[in-house]
């Protein structure tokens, strides 16, 4: 059986499908309840109470770990949950980390991150650790401007990054999970290409097939709008990347492709697949 939290969001909920479809006992693992894939055990659980984790940790042979927003940050139960997990038997964890803890090891969240990542490494299980950039997903944040508005407002209109559909980094985690030979790997993943706001929004046009407008934001602007969903040193993070991307932020990664055998997908393929939520 293999045990996966943040298991209803756009990571959790493909690499549940994905899993379930090679026909492995899957329970999905999320703070709320929602639809998972069919024959899909889910179990509503807080990760930042490792404690009420360990009886669905019985018997499991994998874990994906996956932090939420606020789960970034000092004080909370990841590492605990890790324990609680080798104490159990699990054989193998992947988790699903953030660039920016080779990128930019200094700040804050980065720190508390590569320090659950030293976790992992030394629990004496077989371990994977994910290194995603910025999320194609993340477009989701204008769904609601874009339909009522036909109007994206985003910071750096003109610097862009290699964003990464959730459905390749879901794959590769499912990888990771079934086959051995990924054991002690780090995968740093990107997508196939740099592409600004102004481009997303372009590409996000092109699927609707209306003009949209874009709209400009402050750094300000960006960060209040942002901490509303995420911590302030979160938020302040993310900015510095999308704002000031260094070359390694900027640098496409053969990773997606040395494990999945493909190219990543591109944002475009990202859009027209999730078109409806912007109608």
């Amino acid at each position: 059986m293999i045990v996966v939290t943040g298991a209803t969001g756009n990571v959790g909920l493909p690499l549940t499908r994905a899993l379930a479809e090679a026909g492995e006992q899957v329970t999905a693992v999320s703070r709320n309840a929602a639809p998972v894939p069919d024959g899909v055990r889910h179990v509503v659980a807080d990760l930042a109470e490792p404690a009420a984790l360990e009886p669905v940790l019985a018997g499991a042979k994998a874990l994906f770990v996956l932090l939420s927003g606020n789960l970034h940050g000092p004080g909370t139960g990841p590492a605990d949950l890790v324990g609680r997990a080798a104490a159990a038997g699990v054989r193998r964890i992947v988790l699903l980390s953030t660039q920016g803890v080779s990128t930019r090891p200094f700040g804050p969240t980065r720190i508390a991150v590569r320090a659950l990542e030293d976790v992992v490494r030394g629990s004496g299980t077989e371990w994977s650790v994910l290194r995603p950039g910025g999320f194609a997903s993340n477009a989701l944040w204008w769904a609601e401007s874009v339909r009522t508005r036909r109007l994206v407002a985003a910071p750096f209109g003109d610097t862009g990054v290699p964003v990464i559909d959730p459905a390749d980094i879901a794959e590769v985690a499912a990888a990771c999970l079934l086959d051995e030979r990924h054991a002690g790997a780090t995968y740093d993943l990107t997508g196939p290409e740099v592409i600004t706001p102004r481009g997303q929004t372009q590409a996000l046009a092109a699927a609707l097939g209306v003009p949209l407008e874009f709209h400009e934001l402050s750094h300000d602007e960006a960060k209040a709008g942002m901490a509303r969903s995420m911590p302030a040193e979160l938020a302040e993070d993310t900015l510095a990347i999308l704002g000031a991307p260094t070359e390694a932020e900027l640098r496409i990664g053969p990773a997606v492709e040395q494990v999945l055998g493909r190219a990543p997908r591109s944002f475009a393929d990202w859009a027209a697949r999730n078109v409806a939520a912007f109608r």
